[in-house]
Protein backbone atom coordinates (compact mmCIF):
# COMPACT_ATOMS: atom_id res chain seq x y z
CA UNK A 1 0.00 0.00 0.00
CA UNK A 2 1.41 3.46 -0.72
CA UNK A 3 0.28 4.79 2.26
CA UNK A 4 2.39 2.83 4.29
CA UNK A 5 5.17 2.94 1.70
CA UNK A 6 5.12 6.70 1.83
CA UNK A 7 4.56 6.91 5.79
CA UNK A 8 7.83 4.43 6.39
CA UNK A 9 10.07 5.79 3.94
CA UNK A 10 9.17 9.71 5.56
CA UNK A 11 8.78 9.06 9.05
CA UNK A 12 12.69 9.39 9.79
CA UNK A 13 12.65 13.12 8.44
CA UNK A 14 9.22 13.93 9.63
CA UNK A 15 10.66 17.00 11.18
CA UNK A 16 11.53 18.28 7.57
CA UNK A 17 8.70 17.35 5.54
CA UNK A 18 6.09 20.12 5.57
CA UNK A 19 4.04 19.49 2.64
CA UNK A 20 3.53 16.87 0.22
CA UNK A 21 2.48 17.37 -3.35
CA UNK A 22 0.72 14.55 -5.66
CA UNK A 23 -0.83 14.30 -8.41
CA UNK A 24 -4.43 12.58 -8.96
CA UNK A 25 -3.96 9.44 -8.98
CA UNK A 26 -5.72 6.99 -7.24
CA UNK A 27 -2.74 5.39 -5.72
CA UNK A 28 -2.84 8.33 -3.09
CA UNK A 29 -6.63 7.76 -2.30
CA UNK A 30 -5.25 7.30 1.75
CA UNK A 31 -3.54 10.77 1.67
CA UNK A 32 -5.53 12.21 4.74
CA UNK A 33 -3.53 9.05 6.44
CA UNK A 34 -0.40 10.06 5.42
CA UNK A 35 -0.72 13.83 6.27
CA UNK A 36 -2.08 12.97 9.78
CA UNK A 37 0.65 10.61 10.25
CA UNK A 38 3.45 12.53 9.02
CA UNK A 39 1.88 16.10 10.58
CA UNK A 40 2.24 17.99 7.11
CA UNK A 41 0.05 19.50 4.55
CA UNK A 42 -1.20 17.18 1.55
CA UNK A 43 -2.01 19.23 -1.71
CA UNK A 44 -3.04 18.02 -5.25
CA UNK A 45 -1.32 19.48 -8.32
CA UNK A 46 -4.33 20.13 -10.90
CA UNK A 47 -4.47 17.72 -14.13
CA UNK A 48 -2.32 18.59 -17.02
CA UNK A 49 -0.74 21.50 -14.48
CA UNK A 50 3.06 19.95 -14.52
CA UNK A 51 4.53 22.91 -13.15
CA UNK A 52 2.77 22.56 -10.19
CA UNK A 53 5.26 20.08 -9.25
CA UNK A 54 8.20 21.63 -11.05
CA UNK A 55 10.94 19.72 -8.37
CA UNK A 56 9.16 16.02 -8.78
CA UNK A 57 9.41 16.81 -12.77
CA UNK A 58 13.26 18.00 -12.85
CA UNK A 59 14.01 14.93 -10.86
CA UNK A 60 12.46 12.68 -13.17
CA UNK A 61 14.63 14.09 -16.03
CA UNK A 62 17.58 13.83 -13.64
CA UNK A 63 16.48 10.44 -13.00
CA UNK A 64 16.04 9.37 -17.20
CA UNK A 65 19.47 10.42 -17.89
CA UNK A 66 20.35 7.21 -16.10
CA UNK A 67 17.35 4.39 -17.36
CA UNK A 68 15.18 5.18 -19.56
CA UNK A 69 11.04 5.55 -19.56
CA UNK A 70 10.95 2.53 -21.43
CA UNK A 71 13.25 0.30 -18.27
CA UNK A 72 10.72 -0.60 -15.29
CA UNK A 73 12.13 0.06 -12.39
CA UNK A 74 11.11 -3.73 -11.10
CA UNK A 75 14.23 -4.19 -13.25
CA UNK A 76 16.88 -2.42 -12.56
CA UNK A 77 19.48 -3.56 -9.79
CA UNK A 78 19.31 -1.98 -6.61
CA UNK A 79 22.85 -1.11 -6.27
CA UNK A 80 22.71 0.54 -9.75
CA UNK A 81 19.19 2.57 -8.34
CA UNK A 82 21.21 3.68 -5.26
CA UNK A 83 24.23 4.75 -7.64
CA UNK A 84 21.93 7.10 -9.46
CA UNK A 85 20.38 8.25 -6.34
CA UNK A 86 24.23 9.42 -4.96
CA UNK A 87 24.67 10.98 -8.08
CA UNK A 88 21.86 12.97 -8.63
CA UNK A 89 21.64 14.02 -4.71
CA UNK A 90 25.38 15.14 -5.01
CA UNK A 91 24.58 16.88 -7.61
CA UNK A 92 25.04 20.84 -7.19
CA UNK A 93 21.77 22.65 -7.93
CA UNK A 94 21.30 26.22 -8.82
CA UNK A 95 18.04 26.47 -7.07
CA UNK A 96 20.15 25.60 -3.94
CA UNK A 97 22.24 28.62 -4.50
CA UNK A 98 24.59 25.55 -6.12
CA UNK A 99 24.74 23.41 -2.94
CA UNK A 100 23.69 19.58 -3.48
CA UNK A 101 20.17 18.05 -1.97
CA UNK A 102 22.50 15.87 0.46
CA UNK A 103 24.08 18.67 1.90
CA UNK A 104 20.72 20.83 2.07
CA UNK A 105 18.71 17.98 3.21
CA UNK A 106 21.46 16.16 5.47
CA UNK A 107 24.04 19.02 5.70
CA UNK A 108 25.93 16.67 4.55
CA UNK A 109 29.25 18.33 2.44
CA UNK A 110 30.02 18.17 -1.05
CA UNK A 111 33.11 16.36 -1.82
CA UNK A 112 34.03 17.59 -4.74
CA UNK A 113 37.22 15.22 -5.66
CA UNK A 114 34.22 12.28 -5.91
Amino acid sequence: MIADTTVNLFEPYQKKVFTITSDNGKEFTNHDRIAKELESGFYFAHPCHAWERGLNENTDGLIRQYFLKTMGFENIPNDQIQMMMNRVNDRPRQTLGFATPNYKFFNLKYNKAA
